[in-house]
């Protein structure tokens, strides 16, 4: 890009925006710096932190010699985000809220609001980049070169018209350079840690929070036999493959099970093997756990997406791709095709994916392009093959 812009970088007060903001500063354009607000319900307790990182946005800025603006996008972020999020919980089903959060308020309200400033791009510190495709007159949206980072995931819901005005700068570094490049320049938050959590409400126990927002029914959980081993405090607050907080031990058998010796426990485990969150009966509000990581509940071939969104405006042919089903997982091979219903999409996995989850993105890549993806809906397990009444929808 060799022409100079005005750019609006978002500066979260993490070391990767204020990196970012010194990039395109020292390319020559024009950069103003925006701190954005998106959380008020509880911004004094420990948990949200935002007051600090806007100290420590301001310290950037001043380093970096850029003017900053805080702008408040709570109310934004409440209606658009926040209440889809608690929409999707109170259903069963376990939302990605970051991925939202970056299609409603990062790259909508955020980028609306650099426009009206006379932006000409805005850029933030994703670890994704962003290519003009000349044979396809197409942007298109590429991983982080640094695959331990890569955050294209969380972008696909992205437009080409949001695609055509953003910038990823260190998109093209790896976290070790970005963190050597903010010592050298002396950045104060060179070493400060990176967020985690809800997109931008933070680090909490995560339960306690959900629980001053959704109504709680305990019920049972139930293993694979529809024996009961133990209560649940409400099946919104859990999420499938989950192991931490089940308040469950093991459950010995009294004979022989699937062809096991006596004493030993279901399939997947013996008697003290871990038991995993592998069904949710929203009808009977049961929730099922299995035990053993490679229990044929928690094992999916195939798995149905809806609420699709694609970066070229319209869905991929249907072929072969790989895909992820949750971030940080490695990239799957798969095969795209079209759903029963419309809108929908089916994935066959090459290999079993492990506990697909409900409310989660299905994101499709061909090589290092992120092609789009939806929202699962439906997964079919290993167990369903041979029971075709749990088969997927």
């Amino acid at each position: 890009m060799s022409a100079k812009h005005r750019i609006v970088v978002g500066l979260s007060g993490g070391v990767d925006s204020a990196v970012t903001a010194h990039l395109l500063k020292a390319q020559g354009h024009e950069v103003v710096g925006i701190f954005m607000k998106n959380w008020e319900d509880d911004d004094d307790s420990e948990y949200c932190s935002s007051n600090q990182d806007f100290v420590d946005a301001a310290a950037v800025a001043d380093v970096i010699g850029i003017e900053i603006e805080h702008v408040n996008f709570a109310a934004e972020y409440k209606d658009r985000v926040f209440a889809e999020f608690l929409r999707e919980y109170s259903a069963g089903r376990t939302p990605n809220p970051d991925v939202l959060c970056n299609a409603e308020i990062k790259f909508k309200a955020f980028l609306d609001h650099a426009m009206r400033l006379g932006a000409e791009k805005i850029a933030t510190g994703h670890y994704a980049r962003v290519r003009y495709h000349d044979e396809s007159s197409q942007h298109q949206l590429l991983k982080g070169l640094d695959p331990s980072k890569d955050q294209s995931y969380f972008l696909h819901r992205l437009t080409q018209a949001q695609l055509a005005k953003t910038l990823f700068p260190v998109g093209e570094l790896h976290k070790t350079e970005v963190r050597r490049i903010a010592a050298e320049i002396g950045l104060p938050n060179a070493k400060k840690k990176d967020s985690t959590g809800i997109c931008f409400i933070g680090e909490r126990p995560f339960r306690e929070f959900l629980n001053r927002y959704l109504q709680t029914q305990p019920g049972p959980i139930k293993d694979e036999r529809g024996r009961r081993i133990g209560e649940h405090v409400g099946l919104s607050f859990y999420t499938l493959g989950q192991r931490q907080g089940l308040g469950i031990g093991g459950v010995k058998e009294k004979g022989a099970k699937n062809g096991a010796p006596p004493g030993q426990a279901a399939r997947g485990g013996g008697d003290h093997a871990p038991w995993y969150v592998a069904r949710k009966d929203m009808a009977s509000n049961t929730l099922y756990a299995v035990q053993g990581h490679d229990h044929p509940w928690l094992l999916s071939h195939e798995l149905v997406f809806d609420d699709a969104a694609w970066t070229a405006g319209a869905a991929p042919a249907a072929g072969a791709y790989a895909a992820k089903t949750r971030y940080r997982q490695q990239d799957a091979a798969c095969t795209l095709s079209k759903g029963e219903q419309t809108g929908a999409f089916r994935l066959r996995f090459a290999e079993p994916q492990w506990a697909v989850t409900p409310g989660q993105s299905a994101v499709l890549y061909d090589g290092e392009v992120c092609l789009g993806g939806g929202v699962i809906a439906a997964a079919a397990t290993l167990e369903s093959e041979t029971n075709p009444a749990s088969a997927l929808a």
